[in-house]
């Protein structure tokens, strides 16, 4: 479905606004009009002051050109990976916004298509049965610089060898735990301080932010720490493979 020329230029006058106030945006590429508009309505609420952005296909992608996208939502529509069409969307988005992670939509409940996403490079993979908060919390770890995957890895038959691919091949994101969380991790308010925490945020910040107390936010970072396997919140971010911005301790 191509849009026609009052949605193009409609398009086009809206992404000129965005862009004169640069603000963070994310991209929802959706060609069912009630579940774009529902995922919308939801990250308006998550996302105040960003940029969202509704599409029909990648076709129109180029009227975002010069906003700072950080996130681009694609349905498979029912499209398997290996799909032509599918792939040709990926790299038509990868070449346009080649610094925006990418995730999918998809209505089917395959492990194995989410693994080979992760292959893919796909920083995000949600299927129409996980929560919405559990969606939410996958799309706040996305743009924290994670991973988010709703199956634990280690579920698929194949985990194991794909591990042990070597570094230079494309499995290296999932050899490279710096990059990899499963999304049964954490809890969606440890997402939120995670977050704050990769924004650089010191303890105050985040709980007023997050109107939490600072106990509270020493706890969630506690259990962050724990779930990680580190020992400071520098650790925390490098896992992540961020550059950390030197903070105050936990305790």
């Amino acid at each position: 479905m191509h849009p026609n020329r009052e949605q193009q230029v409609s398009i086009g006058q809206d992404a000129k606004r965005r862009k004169a106030h640069n603000a963070p945006a994310a991209i929802i590429i959706e060609p069912h009009t009630l579940v774009r508009t529902t995922i919308i309505r939801l990250l308006q609420h998550e996302l105040a002051g960003w940029d969202l952005i509704d599409m029909v296909s990648v076709e129109t992608l180029d009227s975002a050109l010069g906003m700072d996208v950080h996130l681009i939502a694609l349905d498979m529509a029912g499209r398997t990976l290996a799909s032509a069409s599918l792939c040709h969307d990926l790299d038509f988005i990868r070449h346009t916004f080649p610094e925006a992670s990418i995730a999918l939509l998809s209505n089917t409940d395959d492990v194995l298509a989410a693994s080979q996403a992760l292959e893919m490079g796909i920083r995000g993979y949600f299927t129409t049965s996980i929560p919405i908060d559990i969606a939410l919390a996958g799309m706040r770890l996305i743009l924290a610089g994670g991973v988010f995957y709703p199956h634990p890895f280690v579920a698929h038959p194949n985990a194991s060898a794909m591990r042990s691919k070597p570094q230079n091949t494309p499995h290296k994101i999932i050899e490279n735990n710096t990059h990899f969380m499963s999304i049964a991790d954490f809890t969606p308010r440890e997402a939120d301080v995670l977050a704050e925490l990769q924004c650089g945020h010191p303890n105050k910040v985040i709980a007023c932010k997050l109107n939490l107390s600072d106990h509270t936010v020493k706890m969630h970072l506690q259990h962050i720490m724990r779930k990680l396997q580190v020992q400071n919140r520098t650790e925390v971010v490098a896992r992540l493979g961020q550059k950390a911005t030197p903070d105050i301790s936990v305790q």
